[in-house]
């Protein structure tokens, strides 16, 4: 049964993390910025923030007290490839993190404050990648799960 509670909450995380993104990149538009979205970005970040720290704890949580065993996991190339995605995914998010986090502070020293859309677009663009990224990951899962990349 912990196997199953697990399994769910850990697909119920990545779709959150999904959603989040999505919203995200749809907020992240020059055409459409304003001091309310600033402020939405900001609450959807710490949201992502929060959520890609619970999938590392749910998803080791699997490795370590899934049906499957550590050994499955550990010795499968697939389950790196989705670790190195996520890394990956993790090192890009901190660019757009750390442009939505200053447009925050200068939110609260100036209520009108919008970013440049200059640099909307430039964050924009690492965050499509960020998704692109992404996407590799249910697909190493898959991959994974089927024992590809298992074994002999």
């Amino acid at each position: 049964m912990i196997d199953f509670f697990l399994a769910s909450v850990h697909h119920l995380i990545v779709f959150g993390i999904a959603a989040v993104l999505a919203a995200e990149l749809a907020l992240m538009r020059p055409a459409a910025m304003s001091p309310h979205t600033v402020r939405l970005l900001g609450r959807f970040d710490a949201a992502y923030g929060l959520l890609a720290i619970a999938i590392l704890f749910v998803g080791f949580a699997r490795v370590w007290r899934g049906a499957k065993g550590a050994d499955f996991y550990m010795d499968n190339p697939m389950f790196w490839a989705k670790i190195v995605a996520f890394a990956v995914v993790g090192v890009l998010s901190i660019r757009p993190t750390m442009r939505i986090a200053s447009w925050q502070k200068a939110l609260k020293l100036d209520a009108a404050f919008v970013p440049a859309q200059e640099e909307i677009a430039r964050v924009r663009r690492t965050m499509l990648l960020e998704v692109h990224v992404f996407a590799l990951i249910p697909i190493f899962a898959a991959a994974m799960a089927r024992g590809i990349g298992y074994g002999p």
